[in-house]
């Protein structure tokens, strides 16, 4: 609570005090002036009722008396307002703790009990989105554990399907058991590429401690260029390099951004082959040094488009490890480059499709 707060509860109360008993001193004064003007006029009950009084308990006592009774009854009546507020914010209060979050209370007063309102709405609301947060939170361990357990139950099952054959020696010659003992071995490959795949999606989304040093994404991506030479041969494409700058520097862990850059080539030769061309462009932009990964081929759909870089999601949607890969490796690319406090965003026309990175300049 700030000292203004205080200081305004303070004086209100000081204040209602004051009042009141300026109220109640000035209404005993008027009621016992128009008493002994009565008293003078005659009127038998009233001369009763004063002489009563002053013979029983004295004049001064019935005075105090009168006047703690009328202040009491001023009291009431001027701090009803407040009461009735601060009523009104334990009903609030109730109504939070059955359940109602979307319960807010009205701030009626800028006093102490306006700002109590407020801070309950604030609190309300934190607590709201955290319990969200923790809705959220579940069903999202419950997706990697089905999607994780899919991914890993194909590759396993025809790992044991091949290896059972092999056991019962249901094999025609050498020829087909060398066949079956390679695709148990590729298959075997496939769940460890995946489990790899989500042991650094979980490191990553877990925000792991980089090594920062500077490095120069010229000279990194020039290298990362030559290092996918035998892979563009591979799929007829031709990689074209364009630096207008010689040193592009920022402070990064170069481990992790390698692999960014290598998913994102990666993707560009798997998805983009029929464009027969990679692009690779680095710019400095102001303060930020700007990454661009372009290929020719089909182009993305506008409706896969916001859900590319979510844990799982294949533009294909057939889970096939022919068509596509873990479903996690523009997830983690998109963690990496956020650890390094950029962004990473997609753009997909009939022509091309660009994967774009913007990191800071190292100062």
């Amino acid at each position: 609570m700030s000292p203004n707060h205080f200081l305004r509860l303070r004086y209100k109360v000081l204040y209602l005090f004051v009042l009141c008993s300026v109220f109640s001193i000035g209404t005993v004064a008027v009621l016992f002036l128009v008493a002994g003007s009565t008293y003078q006029g005659n009127i038998p009950i009233v001369n009763l009722l004063i002489r009563w009084l002053g013979n029983t308990i004295g004049l001064p006592i019935t005075l105090s008396i009168t006047a703690i009774v009328l202040f009491v009854f001023f009291l009431f009546v001027l701090s009803h307002s407040s009461i009735r507020y601060l009523l009104q914010i334990t009903r609030g209060l109730e109504q939070i703790a059955s359940g109602n979050f979307g319960f807010r209370i009205p701030i009626q007063s800028r006093d102490e009990l306006g700002a109590l309102a407020d801070n309950i709405n604030k609190m309300t609301i934190q607590l709201k989105l955290s319990m969200d947060e923790e809705r959220r939170a579940e069903q999202t361990k419950t997706e990697l554990i089905t999607n994780v357990s899919h991914d890993l139950r194909t590759p396993l099952t025809s790992i044991v399907g091949y290896l059972g054959l092999i056991e019962q020696d249901r094999y025609r010659d050498e020829v087909e058991l060398r066949q079956y003992v390679q695709i148990a071995y590729e298959k075997s490959l496939r769940m460890k590429s995946l489990i790899n795949d989500l042991f650094e999606y979980t490191r990553t989304s877990g925000g792991m401690q980089l090594k920062l040093s500077p490095l120069n994404l010229v000279e990194m991506l020039g290298q990362l260029a030559a290092h996918f030479r035998y892979q563009l041969e591979r799929s007829s494409m031709e990689c074209f390099l364009d630096f207008p700058e010689k040193h592009l520097i920022i402070s990064a862990d170069g481990d992790k951004l390698v692999r960014v850059f290598e998913n994102l080539i990666v993707n560009a030769i798997q998805y983009g082959h029929k464009g027969k061309r990679l692009d690779i462009m680095a710019r400095s932009d102001g303060s930020q040094a700007v990454v661009e990964i372009v290929n020719y081929g089909e182009p993305l759909l506008a409706s896969s488009i916001p859900f590319l870089f979510e844990r799982f999601y294949r533009e294909e949607h057939s889970r096939s490890q022919n068509t596509g890969g873990s479903g996690l490796g523009l997830a983690i690319a998109k963690n990496i480059v956020e650890l390094h406090n950029g962004i990473i965003t997609v753009y997909s026309d009939e022509s091309r499709t660009s994967f774009e990175i913007r990191l800071p300049i190292r100062k």
